[in-house]
């Protein structure tokens, strides 16, 4: 697996536009949840992780910066990097990037390892956590995205 991962082309659908002729911004989101269900099935830890063990991820947090508008038709695939994890939780930013090489949008999340029989946070079990280790030391070789970690507010001039 090349560092960091890279989703399949995806398409923006007609569907997903807006009034202003551009992406919805939920569409965003969609897409780069889509891309990582990709890395999900790679690391078995897809739907028939969760069909075989009652476990899932969820999102507990995602911080997301629209950098450009993208339309219908455009093509895009998300990228995806492991910054940290532990036995229940990971941390990870994603790109959206144009086939043109340009990035549409950045993101940063917190994910979740649950249980979906309590709903509960739980640990995974020792064979995805060994892929997430792998993961992990493959991608702690590249730089930190220098969006990851920064706050969110009106920054004013003094």
């Amino acid at each position: 697996m090349t560092a960091p991962f890279l989703s399949e082309p995806m398409t923006v659908l007609p569907e997903w536009i807006d009034y202003n002729g551009h992406l919805n911004m939920a569409y965003y989101n969609v897409l780069l949840d889509q891309g990582v269900d990709q890395l999900w099935s790679d690391l078995s830890f897809g739907p028939d992780y969760r069909e075989r063990t009652g476990c899932t991820t969820y999102s507990a947090e995602y911080h997301i910066r629209y950098l450009r508008e993208l339309h219908e038709g455009d093509k895009v695939r998300t990228s995806f990097q492991l910054l940290d994890f532990d036995s229940k939780r990971f941390h990870f930013a994603q790109s959206l990037i144009h086939e043109e090489g340009w990035v549409a949008a950045q993101g940063e999340g917190l994910g979740l390892h649950v249980d979906q029989s309590g709903p509960r946070v739980a640990p995974m079990p020792a064979d995805i956590h060994a892929k997430f280790q792998a993961l992990l030391e493959e991608h702690a070789k590249l730089p930190q995205p220098d969006f990851v970690g920064r706050p969110m507010g009106i920054h004013r001039k003094s």
